[in-house]
């Protein structure tokens, strides 16, 4: 499949790619802020990027967001001379709107402007289920694509035609890229920011914005770090939260219940009946995750080891094994 591909070099001298924020009624703040925070960002630093913010109807100089916090002075998106590898982001809204075949129908001229952009070599990208906008567009057909989890099995009984993708933060098929959704569109303009400009640049960026554990397409829309803490049990979050930020050592369960003011056979009881698995089964599970962001990250097997609180090379490897269907291909 074709990929599309960016000028990484002196990218001072690179043409100003211009970005497009669209702004449809009942937007979702944080699809169009997060990505939108993302390029400011990137231009502060130097880069040759314009933000314009765009409505779906070209008499909308005023849209009012799921949030009730209102957008105004938006562009025509007719009056945009966009190019090859400009960008154009097409956030969620609510999905009422999206589906309602009257709206849908309004929306005729835009998808038809999305096309000619699309034709153009223009890079589209959808955040949460913005991804209706494109599959209605005809935009992703017979294309792998993903949107948020909830949506992912409506966008597939509503466009049988694509090949939805669950579990996954963000998707490319060619020149159109889809997002999980909210954070997931931050992980998203940060991969655009690093075709663009480089890794160096993009770690600048993320740092700026404090995302120290950038994400991956290949990693899956719920962290381990965010699973197992679907519950209200103040305690077993505090244990959760003190594996996650010491694993570089090793604490006892004893330790670990002098926290809590618990015993360490009742935490041992209150943690798997609350996660539903044991406390050294998430321990592993933190450890295989956080091992494989530094492995991509390039860190060596002797630092990743110690980083998790593992005695030896051979114990992480070992660790990674028993773990195999959660390593990333």
């Amino acid at each position: 499949m074709h990929q599309f591909s960016f000028q990484r070099t002196n990218y001072q001298h690179t043409p100003v790619t211009q970005a497009v924020f669209i702004v449809p009624p009942q937007v979702h703040l944080l699809d169009v802020a997060g990505p939108a925070q993302i390029f400011y960002e990137a231009a502060d630093y130097g880069a040759p990027v314009t933000s314009y913010f765009a409505g779906i109807f070209p008499a909308d100089e005023r849209v009012e967001s799921s949030s009730h916090l209102c957008f105004s002075d938006l562009r025509d998106y007719n009056t945009l001379q966009l190019k090859k590898n400009d960008l154009v982001f097409i956030p969620g809204l609510e999905r009422a709107l999206l589906l309602d075949d009257a709206f849908l129908r309004t929306t005729a001229p835009f998808r038809r402007w999305l096309q000619e952009q699309h034709a153009k070599g223009v890079i589209i990208c959808s955040v949460c289920t913005g991804a209706f906008l494109l599959a209605e567009a005809g935009l992703l057909q017979d294309q792998a694509c993903t949107t948020h989890w909830k949506y992912t099995e409506r966008l597939q009984q509503r466009y049988p035609g694509l090949q939805v993708k669950e579990n996954c933060l963000f998707v490319q098929s060619g020149t159109v890229l889809t997002s999980a959704g909210v954070a997931s569109g931050i992980d998203l303009a940060l991969y655009i920011v690093e075709q663009l400009w480089g890794s160096a640049f993009a770690a600048q960026v993320a740092r700026e914005v404090v995302v120290f554990n950038r994400r991956s397409a290949a990693d899956p829309q719920l962290s381990v770090f965010l699973q197992y803490r679907n519950h209200l049990n103040n305690r077993i979050h505090t244990i959760q939260d003190l594996l996650a930020q010491t694993l570089d050592k090793k604490l006892s369960i004893e330790a670990l219940a002098e926290q809590i003011h618990m015993s360490p056979r009742n935490l041992t009881r209150l943690f798997k009946s609350t996660t539903g698995i044991t406390i050294g089964q998430y321990l592993d599970k933190l450890r295989v995750e956080r091992s494989q962001q530094m492995i991509g990250e390039g860190h060596t097997m002797h630092t990743v080891a110690a980083a998790c609180g593992l005695k030896s090379t051979n114990q992480l490897r070992q660790l990674l094994k028993k773990y195999r269907g959660m390593v990333r291909a």
